[in-house]
């Protein structure tokens, strides 16, 4: 079948969309991954679907699925580019859209200037809800890699994150530890591994090694579980400027509670077709 598509990016986290309203397709595992090949396919961090939605609350329903095949539970890059997506198909014509993820409910806001704010939601504290396995919840935890104690913040923002808080993110060992820290036993499934560098109260760097996906230029949800780690510990104010290696996001989180706010671009990259 011939199916029709648009590339898009966040910060030069990059993804395949696909309106799967208007057309009807189902995608195994192996056609992701093939499609994700940046040599024999499209090229792209991950692959999301526009879909109607299950619940009457919601405008759409809005599935991801990483470079690997493996579908998980939220991208923030890719929710701001998922609001610009349904609107330029003329899907809906709504600056305040309602969705649907396996992480739970988001409502994106497209503003006038293209920026899109994304609620992402209440941060889940507790390991059971992340998961991870400790014995209580704390504001962060030790973990033992290979004989090395690191600590790390810990928590879900739909989707499970650890945050290593490093000198500089230029010299971090994002190769070395990723796979490591995001494979490790005490993430029943799996983690995103951020590695955080703090300028100030207002101001740091991030970089982000996704699960299943490896590093990419940019994590929404790793920004925004940077953010609540570093407020948590005290590095942070309730307004904070991170800078990815893609670019800038800005986040708001007023504390425990409330949802957190994360604002920044989405762009159009080109559209195609290919044949399944």
């Amino acid at each position: 079948m011939l199916l029709h598509f648009t590339k898009m990016h966040g910060l030069g986290n990059d993804f395949m969309m696909v309106d799967l309203i208007s057309q009807k397709a189902r995608m195994r595992p192996e056609q992701i991954r093939r499609l994700a090949d940046r040599h024999f396919g499209i090229g792209f961090d991950q692959l999301l679907t526009v879909e109607a939605p299950t619940t009457p609350e919601a405008d759409f329903r809005y599935r991801i699925y990483n470079a690997d095949g493996t579908e998980v539970e939220n991208c923030g890059n890719g929710a701001r580019c998922f609001a610009v997506f349904v609107r330029d198909r003329k899907l809906t014509s709504k600056h305040l859209i309602k969705v649907e993820t396996a992480g739970g409910p988001l409502s994106l806001h497209v503003h006038d200037d293209g920026q899109v704010t994304v609620n992402m939601g209440i941060p889940q504290l507790t390991p059971e809800a992340i998961p991870f396995l400790a014995p209580a919840r704390a504001t962060s935890y030790p973990l033992d890699l290979n004989g090395q104690t690191l600590q790390l913040g810990v928590l879900s923002m739909g989707n499970p994150h650890a945050v290593l808080r490093v000198n500089r993110v230029d010299t971090a060992e994002v190769e070395r530890l990723g796979p490591l820290l995001e494979t490790h036993p005490r993430f029943p499934n799996k983690a995103n591994i951020g590695f955080l560098q703090v300028d100030s109260r207002t101001q740091g760097r991030l970089r982000v090694f996704e699960r299943g996906v490896g590093e990419t230029l940019a994590c929404g949800t790793g920004a925004c579980a940077a953010m609540v780690s570093g407020c948590l510990q005290g590095w942070f104010d309730s307004a904070v400027e991170l800078q990815l290696l893609g670019g800038y996001l800005h986040l708001e989180w007023q504390g425990e509670g409330h949802p957190v706010m994360m604002t920044g671009p989405a762009k159009k990259v080109f559209e195609g077709q290919i044949y399944l």
